[in-house]
């Protein structure tokens, strides 16, 4: 049986590894939750690199600026129109942000511009239901970033399914803690995690 290995997207700009514990909380609520085969960890693979092409789901984050080189755009490229996915997450939360800035003006280079995805698709109910949407993270409104709940996700949309996932709620910050800590949350805040891995493993 093929696990599924949860890939971090290595890009040379920035700070692509500012959340190194989310793989493994979301590896953790994977295994947990669901009858999905999952590696016990992940990996790390650049966005040149063709290898990036294997992986069906390509997670990426970051505080400072974005700029992908050719290679990477072309790789963003080729994955989603072989059907992968991309989750873009702003760990700033902050769309006056130079992450977020950027990012933006790289996916549309690359893709085309991310629209907002409604709160009632099917990214919402593949797993966990979410009735109201994207859930909050405690990082939105504690006094930094832009200082909002941002209501939406957006994306770039391929044949009606998401092809790239972008958040401006910093679930990167939200899930970045050790697997050994979850046991203390009231709510296991991962969960929206393993919706995404759901629906981009079965869309």
């Amino acid at each position: 049986m093929t696990r599924f290995v949860f890939c971090t997207g290595q890009y040379d700009s920035g700070d692509w590894d500012s959340a190194p514990l989310v793989p493994a909380n979301l590896i953790d609520s994977v295994a947990q939750y669901t009858s999905i085969a999952v590696a016990p960890s992940g990996v790390n693979v650049a966005l040149a690199s063709d290898a990036i092409l294997d992986y069906p789901l390509v997670y990426i984050t970051g505080h400072l600026p974005v700029r992908f080189s050719a290679a990477e755009r072309r790789n963003i490229r080729k994955l989603t129109d072989r059907g992968g996915m991309i989750f873009v997450d702003d760990h700033n939360h902050d769309v006056d942000g130079v992450f977020h800035k950027t990012a933006m003006e790289e996916i549309t280079i690359a893709l085309s511009k991310p629209v907002d995805i409604p709160n009632d698709h099917e990214l919402y109910h593949s797993f966990f239901k979410f009735s109201d949407g994207p859930p909050t993270t405690s990082q939105e409104l504690n006094g930094w970033g832009d200082n909002l709940v941002h209501k939406n996700l957006q994306g770039v949309m391929r044949d009606g399914h998401i092809a790239l996932l972008y958040s401006s709620k910093d679930y990167s910050s939200e899930w970045n803690y050790h697997p050994e800590s979850k046991r203390f949350n009231a709510v296991d805040n991962t969960r929206f995690g393993v919706n995404i891995i759901v629906y981009a493993l079965t869309r």
